[in-house]
């Protein structure tokens, strides 16, 4: 049971350390860049448009993924791009974005502390996310 206290302690700690491990690798590949912030990304294209800031909202299109490779999300698989308010992100995700560009693709590795931290979130609890996003629009609030 997912849900039980020691089975979530030996899956945060098992998700820590292979996070850890998955990291100390991933920093070493092509185009990989480390952000001060804890997250890693590599840009697959970068666009020209404006860069959103963390009170707006974007539209945008991605995968999720496990470390392991698992999807566990993708707008493309429903055909319908996303629109959300940065501030409601997880942190690794909503830092990321705001690197963006409109019109850019990136990929952002995300520690547990950044991602769903000790809630359970895909992958349990400080499981390392993986994010392909495609950023379609920012979307400024009125004040």
């Amino acid at each position: 049971d997912i849900t039980a206290p020691k089975y979530r302690m030996d899956l945060e700690k098992a998700n820590t350390i292979e996070g850890g491990k998955f990291f100390d690798k991933n920093a070493k590949m092509d185009g990989v860049i480390e952000h001060k912030s804890g997250i890693q990304y590599k840009i697959i294209e970068q666009g020209s448009g404006e860069k959103p800031q963390s009170t707006d909202y974007v539209q945008i299109h991605y995968v999720g993924k496990l470390i392991d490779g698992t999807k566990f999300d993708s707008s493309y698989d429903r055909n319908q791009p996303s629109t959300i308010p940065l501030s409601r992100l997880i942190p690794g995700w909503s830092q990321g974005i705001q690197l963006m560009n409109v019109g850019s693709t990136f990929q952002f590795f995300i520690p547990g502390h950044l991602a769903y931290g000790q809630e359970v979130g895909p992958g349990g609890a400080m499981a390392t996310l993986i994010f392909q996003v495609e950023l379609l629009e920012v979307i400024r609030q009125a004040d």
